[in-house]
Formats: C-alpha cells, structure tokens, sequence
C-alpha cells in the first residue's frame, strides 16, 4: 500500500472523545438485540407490576437484619445484581441494584416503570447476572 493511503473496511467505525482521547468504536451491532433488551425490560416491568396486585413487598424485619448487631455496609456505587422478591405470596425474579448489605441479607433497589422499590432480602436470594 502507498504511504498516506488508508485501508478501507468493511464496517463504518465511530469515534467518541473522553477526557480528552478519542476512542473508536466498532459499527453498530445487532440492533435487534438492543430491541430484544428492551423487551426484557418491559416485560420485567409488567411482571413487577402484576406481582405488586398480589401484596405489599416484603422486607426482611428488623429482627431478622439485626442492624444492631450486624455492620452494614452503603455502597457508592451500587453494584447490578439479580435477586428474587415477593410481594404478598407472590415471587419475582427482578434487575436490582445492591445499595447495602449485611454479611446476611441486601439492601436492593429495582424499578418498575415509574415507580421505585426498596426492600431488603437474604443474601443467597441474590446473584450476579450472567
């Protein structure tokens, strides 16, 4: 190839400026699996809602946290996480953020539509997504 020509590729590229550097990135994906996510989002969404008819969201009680006894510990920066909830006798596995914890039970927090909601659950009810 000649000197100061350029190679052509078959995927357009894009670039984004952060701090001061330019990053490249690659051509759009799939844009179906950005809608797909979506639908997964939403459909989680109607879930929740659903659920919400059955009963209040439970949260684990301050007997069963022992906050007085336990330390807890408040996270900056909140890590995603998938856990498991109820609301009245029904279940829901939801996207939640972990926003404090104890060496037993999460602090989490997830949305549904407009609305937010925060409750505490055991640990083992928690996991990472994969």
């Amino acid at each position: 190839m000649a000197e100061g020509s350029q190679c052509a590729t078959s995927e357009p590229r894009h670039t984004i400026e952060s701090l001061g550097r330019r990053k490249e990135l690659p051509a759009m994906g799939n844009p179906g699996s950005t809608l797909s996510a979506y639908r997964d989002m939403q459909s989680q969404a109607r879930s929740i809602l659903e659920a919400a008819k059955h009963g209040p969201l439970q949260s684990l009680t301050d007997r069963e946290l022992d906050i007085r006894e336990q330390p807890v510990t408040i996270y900056p920066r909140p890590a995603t996480v998938r856990a498991w909830v109820r609301f009245g006798r029904e279940a829901v596995r939801v996207d939640a953020k972990v926003m404090r914890s104890t060496p037993l039970a999460a602090g989490i927090e997830f949305r549904a539509g407009d609305q937010t909601f925060r409750c505490w659950v055991w640990g083992n009810a928690v996991s990472m997504p994969s």
